[in-house]
């Protein structure tokens, strides 16, 4: 990476792309620079063929425990209006073309669970703690909390969330649909670049297909994204690792995907 890093750590493992949010003095709160790094990052392993997936987290105690508030506390609506940094280069991760995890242990509030909510989906550890109490120092969410959240676990425990300001803890986000899964602390990582692996061996062109539409569900009506399905579901036939996948399962033996 031609970045020197201060605020992530960034490594390849075996076809995965690991980013750990690493501010462990400020409990992983989410500053400009870190935005900026975390954008540089992405656009790294996003250009690098052979990464298949990217996984996000932070440490045992905080996934990010929010934005900085003493960077922003300072700032005039006019100074929010230029938006220096902060909110500009934090819908990146929204925008990422290969799947992202993001593996969840301890806070994960205000910035930090809107982070969670940018990435396709989230293992939590048991400890994990979700919130929006941007309500409790008299601001509002800035970068999704209102509405991903909304989408994830519907009106009612969103409004709940967001205007009490209170926290979720883990078996109630996979209750209401936010988290995929809960792991036991000393291996929710270890189960979230499992899962990471497990999908950058898939064929990639098959992932970006597969990806987007499930985030066409999201954005259409049913018949539209029925129809979408079934027009890119007829495109792998043009693939060859569609014929790879099925002959190797005629065959009994594992897939050798090309990547075409």
């Amino acid at each position: 990476f031609g970045m020197k890093f201060e605020n992530i750590l960034v490594e390849r493992r075996q076809g995965v792309g690991l980013i750990t949010l690493d501010r462990p003095q400020a409990m992983n709160a989410l500053c400009a620079a870190l935005f900026d790094e975390l954008e540089y990052a992405l656009d790294e392993l996003e250009a690098d063929d052979k990464i298949g997936a990217i996984m996000i987290t932070g440490n045992d105690k905080a996934f990010a425990a929010g934005a900085d508030i003493r960077e922003m506390k300072d700032k005039t609506y006019q100074d929010m209006l230029a938006d220096s940094g902060l909110i500009k280069n934090s819908a990146r991760l929204s925008k990422c073309r290969k799947p992202v995890i993001a593996a969840v242990a301890g806070y994960a509030l205000g910035g930090g669970c809107e982070l969670a909510m940018m990435c396709d989906f989230i293992i939590a550890a048991e400890n994990a703690k979700f919130g929006q109490p941007e309500i409790t120092l008299g601001t509002i969410p800035g970068i999704g909390g209102s509405q991903r959240l909304t989408r994830l676990v519907g009106k009612s425990k969103a409004m709940d969330m967001c205007l009490t300001g209170r926290m979720m803890d883990a078996s109630e986000a996979e209750r209401a649909g936010l988290v995929s899964r809960v792991e036991p602390l000393e291996s929710y990582q270890q189960v979230a670049m499992a899962a990471a692996q497990q999908i950058a061996g898939y064929s990639k062109p098959v992932v970006t297909m597969l990806k987007d539409l499930v985030n066409v569900a999201l954005e259409t009506s049913l018949e539209q994204g029925l129809n979408a399905e079934l027009q890119q579901f007829k495109a792998t036939f043009a693939l060859d690792d569609q014929k790879e996948g099925m002959a190797a399962f005629t065959e009994k033996r594992q897939p050798e995907f090309k990547h075409r």
